[in-house]
């Protein structure tokens, strides 16, 4: 090996000079050692990336290019152990309902008598000059709901026809009518909802929670996924990516049918005590490497071994639908071995029950375009809406039954709205709407939510807010707020920048106005 780097006097020394040369060669050693070792993740983040970075270190000082600051030890080594909030919380627990592909809520929970009157009417130039729309060309037409709507609840809450079981529990929902973003595609538009950005490398919203609160539950993932509709959001994976966070906080996709979380299993011919072993050995060896080059990730390395080791015993018996008594596969209507979103609820409701701190649902097929049969407003939304009424109103009850609707948050909604007018995309002859970021419906209900409430309005077209609107931002620190974590102190340092869910200028707001 040669001595690269050292003066050529260092390499000649005799004497008592060679035992400092083995020493000088022993520490090179070990420091090239090291940098081989470095993961790339370790090494991006402690070096500037550009000149700019470079630049902007020496302006702001070292701890502007800083990496993320490590974390301590007791988080290191518990990293999902509960920890304490900021003040004290109304929720411990979430259940997020995502209706990908954006429903039109126009046709769901926001009804508009004029946008009926002037259905099929050419649409005034006034709503489209100067907009951009995904699909729509030229002039559109106007186009008011094919389906029947009436008042529900305390609040007189409208909900359609096709929704006749939610609208039995409209007392219970407080529904926000001014929702509004700022992206128009899908994959943007769901990455900016759960991770705060539009671009995919942040970190997702059940990460945050599980870095600030931890786990009530050690042998269950702090944060699971469980997805529905036959694919993946089109936000992919990056929905649940734990970021710039460690790894150990990113969210665990179980699936409802089949093997709950795929290569979970021992392979064939190793038996639980030899797995024990082989998890022992592999501890020492990682907790040695830990030790030589202080990376944070292997910590959470041997942590997430651990889980995965608990887990094998935890997991399928929380995932065993078939254990619930006959009467709550049917108020579901649950059918174990199947994949599908009522299978998700009833797991949701297991799963919140056994301590797991945040529950995401991903029901893919709200896409109403109106291209075809499958996504038109008169035969594919129904039948969507049928996938999503029973089960989940089911959700919402079996909480409350339980006393468990006092302690979990569960909210319903997609990622942007649906415009007033018809898409008719290249002559279609099918009832659909396109993307609109301007105005949309979400509800909530549960722990420290003002039952049977409708927060804010929309014009009398639906195509913007009129009264209240609530962002994305706001949606995002309302949440944190109710699981008692300060949204502006929840940050993780990376890349010279304190990174909060609610972005690092903070600008959002928490909607006392729904808060119990």
């Amino acid at each position: 090996m040669t001595a690269v780097g050292l003066a050529p006097k260092q390499i000649r020394a005799t004497g008592s000079g060679r035992r400092r040369q083995r020493e000088v060669m022993n520490d090179w050693e070990l420091r090239l050692l090291r940098a081989r070792a470095m993961t790339r993740r370790t090494f991006l983040g402690q070096t500037g990336l550009s000149l700019g970075a470079i630049a902007l270190g020496s302006l702001l000082g070292s701890d502007a290019a800083a990496a993320p600051r490590p974390p301590t030890r007791e988080r290191q080594t518990h990293p999902l152990a509960p920890r304490p909030p900021h003040f004290r919380p109304r929720a411990r627990a979430v259940i997020y309902l995502h209706a990908s592909g954006a429903p039109p809520t126009l046709d769901m929970f926001d009804y508009k008598p004029k946008l009926v009157e002037l259905n099929m009417q050419p649409c005034p130039q006034s709503l489209i000059e100067g907009e951009r729309f995904a699909f729509i060309k030229g002039v559109p037409k106007m186009l008011g709901t094919p389906h029947r709507f009436r008042q529900y609840g305390p609040s007189g809450a409208w909900v359609s026809d096709l929704l006749p079981n939610l609208a039995g529990i409209a007392g219970e929902l407080t529904f926000i009518r001014s929702m509004t973003t700022d992206q128009f595609n899908h994959a943007p538009a769901e990455l900016f909802l759960y991770t705060g950005s539009p671009r995919a490398g942040d970190a997702s919203m059940g990460s945050w929670i599980t870095y600030g609160l931890g786990s009530l539950n050690q042998d269950l993932p702090g944060f699971v996924v469980l997805i529905s509709g036959g694919t993946d959001p089109t936000g992919g994976k990056a929905l649940w990516s734990s970021g710039y966070l460690p790894s150990v906080y990113q969210g665990v996709q179980c699936r409802s049918a089949g093997e709950p979380i795929l290569f979970l299993n021992d392979p064939r011919g190793m038996t639980r005590e030899s797995r024990r072993r082989s998890l022992d050995t592999l501890r020492r060896l990682n907790e040695f490497e830990a030790q030589t080059f202080g990376d944070p990730e292997t910590l959470t390395r041997i942590q997430q071994y651990e889980l995965a080791y608990r887990m094998q015993i935890a997991v399928p018996q929380v995932m065993d639908i078939s254990r619930e008594p006959a009467s709550v596969l049917e108020m579901y209507g649950a059918r174990p071995g199947e994949a599908s979103f009522a299978n998700n609820c009833l797991l949701a409701r297991r799963l919140v029950e056994q301590g797991v701190r945040y529950v995401q649902l991903y029901d893919w097929g709200w896409d109403m375009h109106g291209t075809g049969q499958d996504n038109d407003l008169v035969t594919g939304l129904p039948r969507k809406c049928r996938d999503l009424d029973r089960p989940a109103a089911a959700l919402i009850r079996d909480l409350k039954q339980r006393g468990l609707l006092d302690e979990v948050l569960v909210i319903w909604g997609g990622e942007f709205g649906r415009t007033p007018m018809n898409e008719e995309r290249n002559g279609s002859k099918f009832l659909g709407r396109d993307h609109h970021p301007h105005c949309f419906t979400i509800w909530m209900a549960g722990a420290g939510i003002k039952p049977g409430l409708v927060y804010g309005e929309t014009d009398e077209l639906g195509y913007r807010v009129a009264k209240d609107p609530v962002t994305i931002r706001d949606l995002q620190a309302t949440i944190l707020h109710l699981l008692g974590l300060d949204p502006w102190r929840l940050t993780y340092r990376y890349q010279g920048l304190n990174q909060r869910l609610i972005g690092p200028d903070g600008k959002a707001r928490v909607v006392e106005e729904i808060l119990a």
